[in-house]
């Protein structure tokens, strides 16, 4: 992991400490099992233990991390049974989210969709999974903000961090990536045309083809 801390207030560093932790928890870097050593990450981090100590109790409170009594905290990590719910949640807020965007998407954030749609078939050409990943993040992303609902977005983009590593996992199996973009491209047509039934139904479908493909 890189961290380059700032001159912000300690809130803001635990909150970063927190951050850069949980990201490496929930792509894999830290994987069920492992032991969270505070000298280890501080050093990493390059921060003192008491951010880490704190970032750690809230990794714990989010169920991400659990402690041993007098002994050492334990990664938990996402479960497959975690990312089933979390689907299944998601499934619901998708479709809601993407039917709201049919009605209230602005030509802006069209035109970032179009752009996220030429850059990932340029990145498919290419076979390169990450750009591809982040890609389909932003797509998602888009949509969220398209919303203009700061709760929805903000319940939605928290879901997605959750399954960032069943996400990378299903767009690198044979095909995937291509079919991803294809029904991306659906969508977008569907928003565009403001046909809010069918972007939902669209969305719907999305989302059960990515769980699919997921390696639980």
């Amino acid at each position: 992991m890189i961290y380059q801390p700032d001159s912000s207030d300690k809130s803001s560093l635990r909150g970063k400490v927190f951050a850069a932790v949980r990201e490496s928890i929930l792509e894999g870097r830290y994987k069920e099992g492992d032991v969270l050593r505070e000298t280890v990450i501080a050093k990493e981090l390059s921060v003192s233990r008491t951010p880490v100590r704190e970032a750690i109790r809230q990794l714990e409170l989010e169920g991400l991390v659990h402690s041993i009594p007098n002994k050492e905290t334990v990664v938990s990590g996402v479960t497959p049974e975690d990312v089933q719910d979390i689907f299944m949640i998601r499934n619901r807020l998708e479709g809601l989210a993407g039917k709201l965007a049919a009605e209230r998407i602005t030509q802006e954030e069209l035109e970032q969709i179009e752009e996220v749609l030429a850059l990932t078939e340029f990145y498919i050409v290419k076979n390169d999974i990450n750009h591809i990943n982040e890609l389909d993040h932003r797509f998602h992303d888009i949509i969220y903000k398209a919303t203009k609902s700061k709760i929805l977005k903000h319940m939605l983009s928290d879901l997605h961090s959750y399954i960032q590593k069943a996400r990378k996992e299903s767009i690198a199996t044979p095909g995937r990536a291509k079919r991803l973009l294809e029904e991306h491209t659906d969508i977008y047509h569907a928003i565009k045309n403001k046909e809010a039934q069918k972007v939902e139904e669209l969305v719907n479908k999305h989302v059960r083809n990515v769980t699919t493909n997921m390696h639980l």
